[in-house]
């Protein structure tokens, strides 16, 4: 057996290179330069979360350019045989050594993962009551994008606006996830809206929100995933349409909720990047009339928000975004400057909905986020503490890029089962207080004295 010469030196070199530079936009991704933050968003995304894989296919290239027979082109040692990679070979070599044992460490990162979410569960969950947490399927820590099998039934494509399709609208659909076992006799479950980021522009119910679904119907909730308009398909779809077709998902829930064995009094709702923050408004604007057009006296009450990454101040007053993003909201999906209409722009900044009455909330964000930077949910949650009166959970976890849960991997399994605990133990919490007034009784009045 040879190794190759100066090919595979040059093919050395070249993996390496390029190795250490997705290496390096992982560890310290581009933000406010869309030029630069979306690839490195995207290859920082996939090299965190396909961890185990991204080494697999790394290691398999570099021994086979290691191994395969010289054909030609390889550095002599005098006598004629192809011995030796040259330097370039060599530092390539090093630097891809070094490219696959910086991945190995966004392993043990996305596996610190639990620890944290323990953490800032324990002063609400405690952690004997977080052990207990149902297990996800495991599948995707081995193997990302791998869903293994499904513990689940799912009925596609309901028409939940069909008020609006009957005067011209178009049809917005919605996936309902229920657990594979029947209900028992008077049972109500739980129900969660999930709805899909994609900067209000793109994304769709059919790729988000599907591993935090599948597991809390596995756990006896039932999932509404929904799709709502999209600023980038019409020009007429702008403030507040995003918001009210979220609404209009979680009244038709509500209308539903006894052909879906749902208890309508405990409705919860998650989503991320546009999805997080239309999950935050959601639970910041309950039964506003102003949102909720054409169905002002619906309740669209909510017990409790999951929002992940999200966007929390379209004011941007912490100077956090940049120039593209702000021309974005205006162009797109505000469709009018701040200066035209400040206060609108205000009515869809979660930061400025927050009341004592928000309902508990679990806000989860990565630090390593490139599109939508992590002080700007460390300034919503400060703000949610002070404000209100119900429990707020932060989770920030430490290497997580943007959309870290999208498909299943090691980071994805500890948070569904961590959201699952946060969500149960304030499901428990309603039941528990339910019981409690259906057990109270009116004291009998003292007539002894009379």
């Amino acid at each position: 057996m040879r190794l190759r010469g100066n090919t595979a030196g040059r093919n050395l070199l070249k993996q390496g290179l390029f190795r250490s530079a997705v290496v390096a936009g992982t560890y310290k991704p581009q933000q406010n330069s869309w030029a630069l933050t979306v690839p490195t968003f995207f290859t920082s995304w996939l090299t965190s979360e396909a961890a185990p894989a991204v080494i697999t296919l790394w290691t398999a290239r570099t021994i086979r350019e290691l191994v395969r027979r010289g054909d030609g082109e390889g550095a002599s040692d005098g006598t004629g045989n192809d011995s030796g990679l040259g330097v370039e070979g060599w530092v390539g070599l090093g630097l891809s050594v070094a490219s696959i044992a910086a991945v190995g460490n966004l392993i043990s990162e996305a596996l610190r993962s639990r620890e944290q979410y323990r953490a800032s569960l324990a002063p609400l969950v405690s952690i004997d009551e977080q052990e207990q947490a149902p297990p996800a399927v495991r599948a995707g820590a081995v193997m990302p994008f791998v869903f293994g099998n499904q513990r689940r039934q799912r009925t596609r494509n309901i028409v939940f606006n069909q008020a609006a399709v009957d005067s011209g609208g178009p049809r917005l659909k919605l996936d309902v996830y229920q657990p594979l076992n029947a209900p028992a006799p008077g049972e109500k479950r739980p129900a969660i809206l999930q709805i899909h980021g994609g900067a209000w522009i793109l994304g769709s119910k059919d790729e988000q929100g599907i591993p935090l679904l599948n597991h809390l119907a596995s756990c006896g909730w039932v999932g509404f995933n929904a799709n709502y308009r999209l600023s980038s398909l019409s020009p007429k779809v702008r403030y507040p349409d995003h918001l009210v077709d979220c609404k209009t998902a979680l009244a038709w829930i509500r209308e539903h909720a006894d052909e879906y064995n749902v208890d309508p009094n405990f409705i919860v709702v998650t989503g991320g990047s546009a999805g997080g923050h239309l999950c935050a408004l959601v639970a910041l604007t309950q039964n506003d009339p102003a949102f909720q057009p054409g169905f002002e006296d619906a309740d669209t009450s909510i017990q409790a928000a999951v929002p992940f990454y999200g966007v929390y101040d379209f004011t941007d007053r912490l100077g956090l975004n940049g120039p593209q993003f702000r021309e974005l909201l205006e162009r797109i999906v505000m469709g009018m400057s701040i200066n035209d209409d400040p206060e609108a722009w205000s009515a869809y900044s979660p930061i400025d909905r927050i009341t004592e009455d928000a309902p508990p909330m679990m806000v989860i964000h990565g630090d390593r986020d490139a599109l939508v930077p992590v002080d700007g949910a460390r300034a919503f949650v400060e703000k949610l503490r002070e404000t209100s009166k119900n429990p707020v959970v932060y989770s920030e976890l430490h290497g997580a890029q943007h959309a870290f849960e999208i498909f299943p991997s090691i980071r994805t399994i500890n948070t569904v089962e961590s959201v699952e605990r946060f969500l149960h133990h304030v499901h428990e919490d309603y039941l528990n207080s339910r019981e409690a007034s259906a057990g109270a009784v009116e004291p009998e009045p003292d007539t002894a004295d009379v």
